[in-house]
């Protein structure tokens, strides 16, 4: 235990922020800074049990308020002002010196000297760094007199606050200490009984009690309490043995009295406590405690917070009488019992929904609007029309139920950002809702309050969050809804895109209407056949068919090099993309009616950039005209306590020049070369359809996917059997019905063909048939394959090459008629993708191609049929005898 020391005229400082280590009182701490370390060896470490250090409390100059009331009388001198602001970085008291940055901080006046009752010595791996772990006991109180540094660390000129054996003699006779000591020690006893009770302690700080001086005692009991810095600090400013006894009696009896009403509402509890009332004790434990605070009215005034707020919600008047009698049945339960949570989450969502407020419709600008859709989207001419024409009704009849338009597209065409442009043109919220993969009819209108977990329908909780009743809600991915036992989320939306109906929408969890006829509804889909015609009956479906190689080119310069310059920063000045290079890409690495892969292929390039800026040798060089700020104790606070030197920029400092220099010396542009070390080789080739037809048997068709149109190629193949027909490719039902009819005609028509001898009147004689569809991981179906499978059969019985630069679609008849097929513009675009150069469409889908851009048409060779003949004439190269030779 602490004994009386005499103190040298001067100690080696160590900082605790925002601590105070009492005389008595035991701390371990970890030393870890280049001055900590040095104080501890060159202190305690060299010379053993004889090495003395200070510790002083040190504040934040943030934390730092008016403590004139709480500090004793300090030094006053000039030297001690002069010194009670230096530049330091500590950590809390059990770190003293962790990394942070230099700030200024406070010195204390007083301090207590400390010895080491334990050192320990470690190194850190792999850096090698000494750190010391140091067990501190506080001996005596001193008084600064003087503050300066000696290396890496602080010392100070100091004066003993301990008194003289004769003067605490002279004290220990005051009428007053004796009843002071009197009164501690009855408190301090009191204090350690209820201990003994409670954790079956305190014998030994009995003996301390009887043993030690109350004075030191006094700092030894505080010690141990939880309180705050001003509260310790108070405690070691009290030099006064009177003041100190004083003290340390008020915060035992606090400490007492605390302990105290612990058990007193402990004590409440387990009397109110039934066995049917065991699974509630933690709820009575905090009511308990309210009402010893005398804070027991939150529940009150939460809910009269949430009746105002239902008041300003402008509900209709058959609803606020709905919601006020939920407010009265909540206002008569308990917040433990089971129904008070879901009760009031319904009322908060009464409360948040936008009955009555609407945002500010902007008058509508048509040329506006027009220049926004252009300056967002490239092409589109059609659709853009379409949306013209939807605002210029909507300025004409603000109130007008416009259809619900629905855009129907490949992915990455644009239809998400197109409904944005509509709501930015009419200066609405936006809100999308996302219906991919919704299987449950509750995701639509909700779940019934009866249900654990429930919640209110998608739609609902749209509104909540976007705050008003008329935005423009966006129904993403309508055509991936699903059905199970748990209902049809399509039928529910009936209810939502019918304008006669959704004026009174009723959501399960709302039980009440709620008027849907002022929200826009704006869906999106990848195919139409999904949509129940029901649903597709009340939508007005606007297609978005995949883009020209042009147009994305278009808008590859105009949009997605900068938007991916931007999202990598970069500019123009560090890289170029020339667009015969932005062709290239198109042409060899993208194949695909939107621009998302165009996109990921652009990012690729600007993250090669990215890293050949971020690799430059080039250097900013700020250590010319920088300053270093001029206090030495600063500069060593600054390099050793935080363990980092920084410097400071001068204002004069040109932040060009800084940019500059981080500049690369040349632009780099993307080349051919460079494409195929960061792409990789070419993935597509115009040639591709020629290597894949130059053998008969293989014809080039045409197909309609969920990512827009596609080139088909369709093999046949001849061997050894019976005349069985094989089919490979993960085909549908209706693409075999196609390959049995095609067969049948050629079979038919196998003379009039010259496809067999005359004596032959079975081309299948002695031997099998195998059709395959190549790329057999992703399903095909539909009947438009039709003339592509006969013109394979023809080719593979004749044993001539189909035409390398022609495709084909449409269905055919047995009799040998071609019917009309549909997504004519998307197959044909995905034809002039490929490089084909002539394409062979029913006769009936002539009027289709006014949706096929001039740009596209201008290209390609349209070649139109209306019987199996044509299509076989057109396929061939040189004069077909199958046409004259033909009784049909």
């Amino acid at each position: 235990m602490a004994e009386s020391v005499e103190l040298p005229g001067r100690l080696a400082i160590l900082p605790f922020r925002n601590k105070v280590l009492l005389p008595g009182a035991f701390i371990r701490i970890r030393c870890t800074s280049h001055s900590s370390v040095k104080l501890v060896e060159q202190e305690l470490w060299q010379r053993e049990e004889k090495g003395l250090i200070g510790i002083l409390p040190v504040r934040d100059a943030a934390e730092m308020t008016s403590m004139d009331s709480v500090l004793s009388q300090g030094v006053g001198s000039e030297s001690g002002e002069r010194s009670s602001k230096v530049q330091i970085s500590t950590s809390d008291s059990h770190k003293v010196d962790g990394k942070s940055h230099p700030e200024v901080i406070h010195w204390h006046k007083r301090g207590v000297a400390a010895r080491a009752l334990h050192l320990s010595r470690g190194v850190e791996k792999p850096s090698g760094r000494v750190t010391y772990i140091v067990v501190l006991e506080g001996l005596c109180r001193f008084n600064v007199d003087e503050l300066s540094t000696r290396g890496p660390y602080c010392t100070a000129k100091i004066s003993s606050l301990e008194m003289t054996k004769a003067e605490m003699e002279q004290v220990e006779q005051d009428p007053d200490f004796v009843t002071l000591s009197r009164q501690f020690k009855a408190t301090a006893m009191e204090l350690i009984s209820v201990l003994e009770q409670k954790q079956k302690t305190g014998g030994r700080i009995k003996v301390l009690l009887e043993t030690l001086p109350l004075h030191k005692l006094a700092d030894i009991f505080v010690a141990s309490f939880e309180m705050s810095l001003e509260e310790q600090l108070s405690m070691l400013d009290s030099v006064d043995p009177k003041v100190r006894l004083s003290k340390a009696t008020e915060l035992v009896d606090r400490h007492l009295q605390s302990i105290r009403v612990a058990e007193k509402i402990t004590q409440k509890v387990e009397g109110q406590l039934s066995k049917s009332q065991k699974e509630f004790l933690l709820r009575q434990q905090m009511r308990a405690i309210k009402e010893e605070l005398g804070d027991n009215d939150d529940d009150e005034d939460d809910l009269a917070a949430l009746e105002r707020k239902m008041q300003s919600a402008g509900m209709p008047s058959n609803i606020w009488k709905h919601a006020q009698r939920e407010l009265r049945r909540l206002k008569k339960m308990q917040p433990q019992q089971p129904g008070y949570n879901s009760s009031r989450v319904y009322l908060e969502l009464l409360a948040d929904l936008p009955w009555q407020k609407a945002s500010e419709e902007q008058e509508l600008d048509l040329k506006a609007a027009k220049d926004r859709l252009d300056c967002d989207h490239y092409g589109l001419a059609k659709v853009k029309q379409r949306i013209i024409e939807y605002l210029a009704v909507r300025k004409l009849k603000p109130d007008a139920r416009g259809p619900v338009l629905c855009f129907v597209g490949p992915p990455g065409v644009g239809k998400t950002s197109l409904a944005s442009s509509i709501a930015a043109a009419l200066g609405r919220k936006f809100v999308r809702i996302s219906l991919g993969g919704v299987k449950d009819e509750a995701d639509i209108r909700g779940h019934r309050r009866t249900y654990i977990g429930s919640m209110p329908g998608r739609l609902i909780d749209g509104l909540k969050r976007v705050g008003v009743c008329n935005p423009v809600m966006l129904l993403d991915e309508i055509d991936k809804t699903g059905s199970d036992v748990r209902g049809d989320p399509a039928s529910a939306l009936l209810e939502v895109l019918d304008p006669e109906q959704n004026k009174s929408f009723n959501d399960h969890y709302l039980n009440v209407p709620y008027d849907l006829s002022k929200v826009i509804f704006v869906a999106t889909a990848n195919r139409v056949q999904p949509i129940p015609p029901p649903l597709l009956d009340r939508m007005e479906v606007i297609e978005l068919p995949g883009y020209t190689a042009e147009e994305k080119l278009r808008i590859a310069m105009q949009h997605l090099i900068p938007r991916v310059l931007d999202q990598h920063g970069l500019n123009s000045e560090y890289l170029q993309i020339p667009e015969a290079m932005v062709k290239l890409v198109i042409q060899r690495y993208t194949r695909e009616a939107g621009v998302r892969n165009l996109e990921r292929n652009l990012a690729a390039l600007a993250r090669a950039a990215a890293v050949r800026v971020a690799e430059q040798d080039q250097a900013v060089s700020v250590s010319k005209d920088v300053h270093k700020l001029a206090s030495p104790l600063l500069d060593n606070r600054l390099a050793e306590g935080a363990e980092m030197e920084m410097e400071v920029l001068p204002m004069g400092v040109n932040n060009n020049e800084i940019s500059t220099a981080f500049k690369i010396s040349s632009r780099l542009v993307v080349d051919e070369a460079m494409l195929e070390k960061i792409l990789g080789p070419p993935r597509f080739d115009d040639r591709e359809a020629a290597d894949r037809v130059a053998t008969p048997g293989v014809s080039v068709g045409l197909v309609w996917t969920n990512f827009g149109g596609e080139v088909q190629f369709v093999e046949a193949t001849a061997m050894i059997g019976n005349g069985e027909l094989h089919l490979t490719g993960q085909l549908g039902d209706v693409i075999k019905e196609s390959a049995k009819i095609a067969l049948t005609w050629v079979r038919a028509r196998a003379a009039d063909l010259k496809l067999a001898p005359a004596e032959e009147k079975n081309v299948l004689q002695g031997r099998d048939i195998h059709i395959h569809f190549p790329a057999g991981a992703v399903p095909k179906d539909g009947p438009s394959a039709g003339v592509t499978l006969v013109t394979a059969l023809v080719s593979l019985f004749s044993q001539k090459c189909v035409r390398a630069d022609t495709a084909m679609t449409g269905e055919m008849t047995l009799r040998g008629l071609v019917l009309p097929v549909g997504g004519i513009k998307d197959k044909i675009l995905a034809a002039h993708r490929h490089g084909i150069k002539r394409v062979i469409l029913p006769e009936r889908n002539l009027k289709d191609l006014v949706e096929v851009p001039a740009s596209v048409l201008s290209n390609l060779e349209i070649l139109l049929a209306k019987r199996m003949e044509d299509v076989l004439e057109q396929a061939f190269d040189g004069v077909s005898p199958w046409r004259q030779l033909s009784k049909l």
